[in-house]
């Protein structure tokens, strides 16, 4: 009989230089489309399955990830002591499917000044949406989950760490979101830019509006009261910090990223706060 036709129930064995997820409780993902991740995966598997993932994520137990067109694979230790194999996979857009959703995508400057500062525009499902496409997975036909542990579960507790651990890769990389899609970031970059600069220029027959008269320029028009700004800081303060990369030991190494990436997130929220302070109330300092 062949050893994994049974499921053994032991203890899980510590890994060595696994990848622990950040998160030490609560829910897991920072970023809204690491979130949107987890909440489409509530959609389309097993809750409580995935549940028993994520003490698995949090003790360390997935020792490798790697992130292809279409395939996600994984290492997870188990309580065999061979590290056991995962694979996720999720159709990739075609070549064809890819040209309807750069072309919205370019619809809108937001969008690549977004994917150049390194975030996942809050739009871009929309953009998917209207080319007919769904960025994140919809049924649980779309994911295809393997792994090679005998627990007959699916997703077992193994795929369900994969999956967090993915979740936190998405915060540190939200193109990782669109490789899994089958478009590389530079790809994605170098197509939108194109398709931006061959926008059409704005009708020529359009008739612009005659210049202010040279006492009136620094005065204030009536549309002005119009005009309302809600500005909010971006939802990922460190998304510069983020796209630089590991700092090498000499720089200081995780610990002064981690100390840049809470001075970054206080400067964020007290500029809002002096931003959205009442007239009456002041500036809590």
């Amino acid at each position: 009989m062949r050893d994994d036709w049974y499921y053994d129930a032991g203890p899980r064995l510590p890994a060595r230089d696994g990848i622990a997820a950040r998160s030490t409780h609560g829910d897991i993902g920072e970023s809204w489309w690491s979130r949107r991740f987890i909440a489409a995966l509530h959609q389309v598997a097993d809750t409580s399955r995935l549940s028993r993932g994520r003490s698995y994520a949090r003790t360390g137990q997935v020792m490798e990830l790697r992130v292809g067109p279409g395939e996600v694979t994984a290492k997870v230790q188990g309580s065999d002591p061979r590290p056991y194999r995962v694979k996720i996979g999720l159709v990739p857009f075609a070549e064809e499917q890819w040209a309807r959703a750069e072309e919205a995508l370019a619809g809108q400057a937001l969008f690549l000044a977004s994917l150049l500062a390194g975030e996942m525009p809050r739009d871009v499902e929309d953009a998917f949406t209207a080319a007919g496409l769904s960025l994140f997975p919809g049924t649980p036909e779309e994911l295809r989950t393997e792994c090679s542990c005998p627990d007959a579960a699916n997703p077992c507790k193994h795929v369900a760490a994969t999956f967090y651990i993915l979740a936190e890769a998405f915060d540190d990389d939200p193109f990782l979101v669109l490789a899994w899609r089958g478009r590389t970031r530079e790809r994605l970059l170098e197509r939108l830019r194109e398709l931006r600069g061959a926008l059409p220029a704005v009708a020529q027959d359009v008739p612009e509006a005659p210049p202010p008269a040279p006492a009136d320029f620094w005065k204030a028009g009536p549309e002005l009261a119009g005009l309302h700004f809600t500005p909010r800081a971006t939802g990922m303060p460190d998304a510069v910090l983020r796209q630089l990369g590991p700092l090498p030991p000499e720089a200081g190494g995780e610990r002064i990223q981690q100390s840049l990436a809470q001075a970054y997130a206080l400067f964020t929220a007290a500029a809002e706060r002096r931003a959205f302070a009442d007239a009456d109330g002041g500036v809590e300092e």
